[in-house]
């Protein structure tokens, strides 16, 4: 083809028109899905904008019709997978339903958070679904200006007390109750959990993290140190484990202490996989010197050596429920009653007997 057949500019909506021997405001009622045209001129005038390969201007249709069928999805960590698994569930469902994503990364601070949904209401995105990084109500105006926006909102994986909003998320006091006994019966006192999420002092109870997944693992810790009727020892929950660098310095302390612990929880894989690499560091192993459990269920944690006991929980699921429901609300159309998730610990050979 030579650079002569090139189109110098894309086809506009006048061009359309023109093809398909109709008013311009015709041909852009029927490009843009508002209004009302004859059957007959609908099918002139895209008959017209396939010959022309034609593409809507998004933009022009968003200020005609309210809508510019994007969603936005804030997350706290994009390299963590189990962000990334939420987003191939939310993305399946926008897909199929003719929605677009718009993705971005709060790095779990406030401030990026904020900047991301100013940023999604500037592009007049239709909804947002968001892992807030905070779940307290005074953090959260930014949340409360996208319901005043006229936007749907969604909360994923953690939830805002006073916020009239559903959050799709997981329970997990249980299953962190059933893991931590399982720890207590081999003979382990000594359990440290290791979370990425940012104290400003030392942690005292469960109570004080909100509505957050973090509460509610510890909470089943505490619960499960009660039933065995074993002192619970605030000091082994270990937050800010944000870094590689940051966990190092954790597993420092805690093995240089006159009572170093015997079991360790790590929050997610990405912490999980940086503590098992500074373990390896220094020459220590699983089960034999550290008993090892972690949150989340990806194929590797059965194929490495010894197999990872874990807490699973259906993120996929639950990132395609939060796009089904938000699309619902869309739509005005009835999601149902939400749906509660669980998750489940699976006991394989990462925890030893304490002898």
């Amino acid at each position: 083809m030579s650079l002569g057949n090139i189109r110098s500019k894309a086809p506009t909506v006048a061009d359309v028109a023109r093809e398909a021997r109709v008013s311009k405001a015709q041909a852009a009622r029927a490009l843009g899905g508002y209004g009302s045209v004859s059957e007959e001129v609908l099918t002139r005038v895209m008959a017209a904008a396939q010959k022309l390969a034609y593409r809507p201007n998004e933009v022009a249709r968003s200020m005609n019709t309210g809508r510019s069928n994007t969603l936005g999805v804030i997350v706290g960590d994009i390299e963590n997978p189990h962000f990334g698994l939420a987003l191939r569930g939310i993305a399946d469902v926008a897909r199929a339903e003719g929605y677009h994503i718009l993705l971005g990364n709060s790095d779990e601070t406030l401030v990026e958070e904020q900047d991301a949904v100013r940023v999604m209401l500037e592009k007049q995105v239709d909804g947002i679904i968001i892992a807030p990084s905070s779940s307290l109500q005074k953090d959260n105006a930014h949340l409360a200006q996208i319901l005043a926006d006229g936007r749907a909102l969604k909360l994923f994986d953690r939830g805002v007390p006073g916020l009239p909003v559903e959050a799709i998320m997981v329970d997990f006091t249980a299953s962190s109750r059933q893991a931590t006994l399982a720890l207590l019966d081999a003979g382990h006192r000594r359990i440290s959990y290791l979370t990425s999420m940012t104290l400003d002092k030392p942690f005292v109870c469960a109570d004080e993290l909100g509505l957050t997944p973090v509460a509610q693992r510890v909470a089943g810790m505490e619960q499960a140190f009660a039933e065995r009727g074993v002192p619970f020892i605030a000091e082994l929950i270990q937050p800010n484990a944000s870094s590689d660098e940051a966990i190092a310095a954790i597993v420092d302390t805690l093995f240089k202490s006159s009572q170093p612990s015997t079991a360790l929880i790590a929050s997610d894989s990405l912490i999980a996989m940086s503590v098992l690499r500074e373990l390896a560091n220094r020459k220590l192993r699983v089960p034999e010197d550290l008993s090892f459990v972690m949150f989340d269920n990806f194929p590797w944690t059965e194929i490495v050596s010894p197999p990872l006991s874990v807490i699973a929980q259906p993120v996929y699921e639950m990132g395609r429920e939060a796009a089904r429901r938000i699309i619902c609300d869309l739509r005005g159309e009835v999601a149902g009653t939400l749906k509660e998730f669980g998750a489940i610990f699976i006991a394989r050979g990462s925890i030893g007997v304490v002898v």
